[in-house]
């Protein structure tokens, strides 16, 4: 009788599932290169440029001066010169200091010469609060971006999806806004999170930006998120089903484009709505969601749709006021609760 080996699944962290697809699109095209503040010689401070430096050197992976205007306005440069650039700002709540040059430039410029200028270019950041790092590093703020006409808006969950969107953005001709959450990176100094290691396939592969993924099939209520919220939203599926309520998690991967035909299949099949959002409840992502919803399923509809976000607010630096302001596991359960009663 024939014996067929096992092969044993590949498991990366995210931050390593990022840090590969970077790799191999460096690999594949010699226009692709790296720069930011700490990317070369400490390999990014949440592990994302892990390892280039060595394999690449420092002509491909370049530790910049800390000027985000400058960098990111280098980055525009390159792109506009036939490279494609991935730049890492290093906390998205520094956005503010190079606004001018990521808004009125990169995601205008394809515009103002009617067409005849892309600009490939990546800029990752960190997102996400958690670990007390108060008011200037724990902002999530793609909501603000995705407003914004002209980029596109990539917010992976997954180690498997960090490296097929990571690669789709490389390869897109379009400026693309890579946000990645600390929480999912496997960082040693987070806390831990088993969902933040997974199956990620050594080969390259590609996600098409702009399509969601249901997470967990369901019947009872869907649950729209993204990033670590879904992994949030998962964990509390798994309370809710002990008690017969059956779950769809919907992770929508990016905002910009907005997968809402998914949102609204969903929202037909399950009849009930909850969106679970860790930027800030107004003006942003929840809204959207639930807009998308009532335009394309108010009919379907069993109770008006709930959200889920941070109240508008500063992120706090004590521990017990974040947990309060942040969504966690027990809120979600106690609003699909309050959604079913």
């Amino acid at each position: 009788m024939a014996v067929t080996a096992t092969i044993p699944k590949r498991k990366l962290t995210t931050s390593k599932a990022i840090a590969e697809a970077i790799a191999q699109e460096m690999e594949r095209d010699p226009t692709v290169f790296v720069m930011g503040e700490d990317v070369a010689l400490y390999g990014g401070i949440f592990g994302a440029t892990a390892g280039l430096l060595d394999r690449f050197g420092p002509d491909r992976v370049m530790d910049t001066p800390i000027s985000e205007t400058a960098f990111i306005g280098a980055g525009l440069g390159a792109a506009v010169a036939g490279m494609r650039p991935i730049v890492e700002l290093m906390f998205v709540d520094f956005f503010g200091v190079c606004m001018d040059q990521i808004y009125h430039h990169i995601a205008k410029l394809h515009y103002k010469t009617g067409g005849e200028v892309n600009v490939p270019l990546v800029i990752t950041t960190a997102i996400g609060g958690g670990y007390s790092d108060s008011v200037a590093h724990s902002q999530v703020l793609y909501a603000t971006f995705a407003h914004l006409p002209g980029m596109k808006i990539v917010v992976p969950s997954t180690p498997y999806d960090a490296k097929g969107l990571m690669i789709s953005a490389i390869r897109d001709n379009n400026p693309v806004v890579y946000f990645f959450h600390k929480g999912i990176m496997g960082l040693g100094w987070m806390e831990y999170n088993p969902r933040a290691t997974g199956d990620v396939p050594q080969e390259s592969y590609t996600i098409p930006i702009g399509q969601a993924d249901i997470k967990r099939e369901g019947a009872d209520v869907t649950i729209v998120t993204a990033s670590l919220m879904v992994h949030r939203a998962l964990d509390a599926a798994d309370d809710l089903e002990k008690d017969g309520i059956d779950v769809e998690v919907l992770d929508l991967r990016s905002l910009v484009p907005l997968d809402r035909d998914a949102i609204v299949n969903s929202v037909k099949k399950t009849r009930r709505l909850l969106v679970v959002d860790e930027d800030y409840r107004s003006y942003g992502m929840t809204g959207e969601v639930i807009t998308t919803a009532m335009e394309g399923a108010f009919d379907y509809l069993d109770a008006p749709p709930k959200r889920l976000a941070v109240p508008d607010v500063s992120i706090p630096f004590s521990k017990p006021l974040e947990d309060f302001v942040l969504p966690s596991r027990q809120k979600i359960v106690a609003a699909v609760r309050e959604l079913l009663r």
